[in-house]
């Protein structure tokens, strides 16, 4: 599907990547891994023909398209969703608009005139054409992916401008998907989505039938769509073709062979360069100093990984607390006529770690801000007994002073005990040298989440308020933050999209929906169970008990053979051969209408203007599916009923 050759870029003297030979085949879905900087998204852009590479060449197979999502920057105005969304099937729309020119010239022309058969031909042709790559779907399949992303069908006839910047990214993913390249590259497509969005695009992904090759800092999302893993590191691509949590375990086995291969190639270098050294100047060793120079010449050497930084940290200790820590009774939230929390209870108790979850809107950052003080308009809220809440909002990133340097934004909010620490903590955030003087407004994204992260340090509290504090922050600094949450001895509320860090960190999950509350007392994927309606065990509860567990039915002692059937049995075996033919035909006749109806159906939708109504197209692409999904069934039973 696609290949590179020999593939290098530089920027101004340095490299990226030199050399690079790889290739990717049909169906493959491959995670691109690296540190920042490493050349990941220049790799995406050159593939997909955005920006030029230094030598080499890419090949794709015949026909094949590639295309890109970048991380951000998409913006869309003028259009509404659905149409913007419908605009990304212009192969489509072409098809279907030479339909409706041919179907007018049809209902003009006369049976009997010369152009007739041939206008009727094309016509077939084309509309055979348009069946088979979704035409009479394509309204429903431009629904599946809106929804699926979490627009409501309220949003379709809002104009694209309207949107905010996340919305905008997912508008832009969405006429992606709809426009099925061959070569899908997808730069952080999880960033602007929440967990049921991410859930949605999983599952498109894992069936998606071209290549996918994408970047994401979300371990549970590659650890689903992806079975390869391609890291980019000292200027080329290993490859490990696995999942990314068997990949971290390869990756430092292979990691430790080429520390190993390096040390004995160091040694073996050394000895040779003492001898090189010490008999330099003999003559008569003359022919064995130039014999070893030439080897180390011809040696290749060993070049290990860059090694990864890390922060690291750890909250302080957290002071004791009562056993109820925060007790919500009948509290109400609303803004304007709008109710978000509609007197709802909730009680957090000491040592829980309690993840709020639920899509977009519903509630999550309103519950988190009354969780930390702010205000609600009935009910009541109690703190416990000498509970200390920090409190990390959504935006906490964004109200540090823009003009203040790092240090002076840590320092203006420190206590005097602490102050001969700062550097030590900005430290552990990777803020060292020359970087502590770095102004707010420079820092990148995961700098900014970094240095507000370092400001819950400064003080002991016993209750943690965190709202998306995993965001913007790299595979690695996420594990850190989740290990240091972990041996946090407090309490801990907190949102987060990533599902490996929900799953790795809640003891208890708390569903915000439609303005109430539902508590699931286990971690995301017991959460997940219980949504799809599976009888899950307790979490802890590795066996289910006897009275829990199935078995194959015992089939109990063999009918001996009684010979030849009795006149009663033959009567029933007559009734029940006659009942199978009534059902037979019965099947048979609502198969033939069924394929009338279809048929009618196609007819309608090929219609001039049928389209022009969005929702009249989508009810009838629906439709469409149905009664198709229904004439399956019916043939199913048919053939199983020995027609």
């Amino acid at each position: 599907m696609l290949q590179l050759i020999n593939l290098s870029k530089d920027f101004a003297g340095r490299v990226l990547f030199a050399d690079i030979s790889w290739h990717l085949r049909k169906g493959e879905r491959v995670a691109l891994i690296g540190e920042n900087g490493a050349g990941k998204s220049t790799l995406m852009k050159i593939i997909a023909g955005l920006e030029e590479s230094s030598r080499g060449d890419i090949q794709l197979a015949k026909g094949a398209r590639a295309a890109y999502l970048p991380q951000d920057g998409m913006v869309t105005s003028g259009r509404m969703l659905f149409h913007e969304a419908r605009s990304a099937l212009s192969e489509l729309l072409v098809m279907e608009e030479e339909l409706h020119r041919l179907g007018q010239e049809l209902e003009q022309l006369p049976h009997d005139a010369q152009a007739h058969d041939t206008v009727l031909q094309r016509y077939g042709e084309l509309q055979e054409q348009f069946r088979h790559c979704g035409g009479y779907t394509m309204e429903t399949e431009i629904g599946t992916v809106l929804k699926g992303l979490g627009f409501t069908q309220d949003d379709w006839h809002r104009d694209c401008g309207e949107f905010s910047g996340g919305w905008q990214m997912r508008i832009a993913l969405a006429r992606l998907l709809l426009q099925k390249p061959d070569v899908l590259l997808l730069d952080e497509p999880t960033n602007h989505l929440d967990i049921e969005a991410r859930n949605w695009l999983e599952e498109y992904l894992c069936s998606y039938p071209g290549s996918v090759i994408l970047v994401s800092h979300d371990r549970f999302f590659m650890d689903q769509v992806c079975s390869r893993i391609a890291e980019v590191w000292n200027h080329t691509i290993a490859d490990y073709h696995c999942s990314y949590s068997v990949y971290l375990v390869q990756r430092e086995e292979r990691v430790a062979a080429l520390r190993e291969a390096k040390r004995l190639q160091d040694e073996e270098v050394q000895k040779t360069e003492d001898f090189i050294r010490r008999f330099r100047y003999q003559a008569n060793k003359a022919a064995l100093v130039q014999s070893r120079i030439k080897q180390l010449d011809k040696i290749e050497r060993i070049e290990l990984p860059p090694e990864r930084k890390k922060i690291r940290f750890q909250f302080p200790d957290a002071p004791k607390s009562g056993r109820i820590v925060l007790e919500l009774k009948k509290l109400t939230r609303s803004y304007g006529t709008k109710v978000v929390l509609d007197q709802v209870d909730l009680t957090i108790e000491k040592g829980e770690r309690v993840a709020l979850v639920g899509h977009n809107g519903a509630g999550k950052t309103t519950l988190m801000a009354v969780l930390a003080g702010g205000e609600y308009q009935a009910g009541s809220l109690s703190v416990g007994h000498n509970v200390v809440a920090d409190y990390f909002a959504q935006d906490q990133a964004n109200v540090m002073d823009q003009d203040k340097s790092a240090y002076d934004e840590l320092y203006s909010d420190c206590p005097y005990d602490m102050v001969p620490k700062l550097r030590d903590i900005l430290g552990a955030f990777l803020f060292s040298g020359d970087d502590i003087h770095k102004k707010v407004r420079v820092l990148s994204g995961g700098e900014r989440n970094r240095l507000a992260l370092a400001k819950m340090l400064l003080r002991p509290s016993n209750l943690l308020l965190m709202d998306e504090p995993t965001n913007h922050l790299d595979l690695f600094s996420k594990e850190v933050l989740l290990d240091a949450m972990k041996r946090f001895d407090g309490t801990v509320v907190f949102v987060s999209h990533d599902r490996y860090f929900v799953n790795g960190l809640a003891t208890r999950i708390v569903e915000v929906e439609s303005g109430g509350l539902e508590n699931y007392y286990g971690d995301y994927e017991y959460y997940l169970s219980k949504k799809e309606g599976q009888n899950t065990a307790e979490p802890g509860a590795r066996d289910p008990g006897p009275e829990k567990r199935t078995s194959e039915p015992d089939p109990g002692p063999r009918t001996p053979d009684l010979g030849p059937p009795s006149r009663e049995e033959q009567k029933r075996l007559k009734r029940e051969e006659q009942t199978r033919e009534k059902q037979l035909q019965a099947i048979e006749k609502e198969i033939a209408a069924l394929e009338q109806q279809i048929s009618d159906l196609e007819t309608e939708m090929n219609g001039p203007g049928f389209f022009d109504d969005a929702e009249r197209g989508v009810k009838a692409g629906e439709q469409h599916n149905a009664l198709n999904a229904r004439l399956d069934e019916l043939y199913g039973q048919w053939e199983s009923s020995g027609g």
